[in-house]
């Protein structure tokens, strides 16, 4: 199996920023879709970001002017900067590999923790 791992999660202030990061396999990384899905007790699953290796990226409309979705090559790891965070950010964040720009691919993260909240 692949594992994906995050990290970056925790607790933040409204208006506060995290940068989370899904670490990859090389082979991994290179060739599929990497994506950013998060899920809250109030709400099911929902893609927040997503890119792909030529680098294009997809965005939920809800983050599109707050989170920026990146990859290091060298690093083989994927980021989410997420600015001027809000209390409905909060959810657990899990990385995945293998889908399209807005489906989930078989390959997940075990997730972490954000929490915003002042």
């Amino acid at each position: 199996q692949v594992q994906l791992v995050e990290s970056g999660g925790g607790l933040v202030q409204p208006g506060g920023s995290l940068r989370l990061s899904c670490a990859a396999s090389r082979s991994i990384f290179s060739t599929y879709v990497i994506g950013w899905y998060r899920q809250s007790p109030r709400k099911q699953r929902e893609l927040v970001a997503s890119i792909a290796p030529s680098g294009t990226t997809n965005y939920a409309d809800s983050v599109k002017d707050r989170f920026t979705i990146s990859r290091d090559n060298g690093k083989n790891t994927v980021y989410l900067q997420m600015n001027s965070l809000k209390p409905e950010d909060t959810a657990v964040y899990y990385c995945n590999a293998g889908g399209g720009r807005v489906t989930p691919g078989g390959f997940w993260g075990q997730g972490t923790q954000v929490t915003v909240s002042s």
